[in-house]
């Protein structure tokens, strides 16, 4: 079975669903982990862990890769297959550099 490699995605092609205690994150990695998917583990249990694919994102300025979560209840988090951990605030985007391990 073959993995179907996802195409670039546009500026203005990831609608964010952010307000309120929703934010999203654009976690940037290396160009080696496209088509990879990075589950993010909430601290809070009642929530759903989530994960996002890696994807060539083609910007105004330049080439990008990133997962994007385009939705993301306000709260802390466990980037998978990383020591990591981001802080979701509601109304925000955040930005971050994936160090996995």
């Amino acid at each position: 079975m073959t993995e179907e490699q996802l195409a670039p995605s546009w500026e203005g092609s990831v609608i964010l669903d952010i307000g309120g205690e929703v934010g999203a994150l654009m976690l940037h990695t290396s160009p080696a982990l496209v088509g990879h998917e990075i589950d993010l583990i909430p601290d809070d249990r009642t929530v759903p862990h989530t994960h996002s694919a890696v994807r060539e994102r083609q910007l105004v300025n330049g080439v990008s890769f990133a997962a994007v979560y385009p939705h993301l209840r306000a709260g802390t988090y466990v980037i998978e297959g990383s020591d990591q951990r981001v802080t979701i605030t509601g109304g925000r985007v955040s930005e971050l550099e994936y160090q996995g391990t």
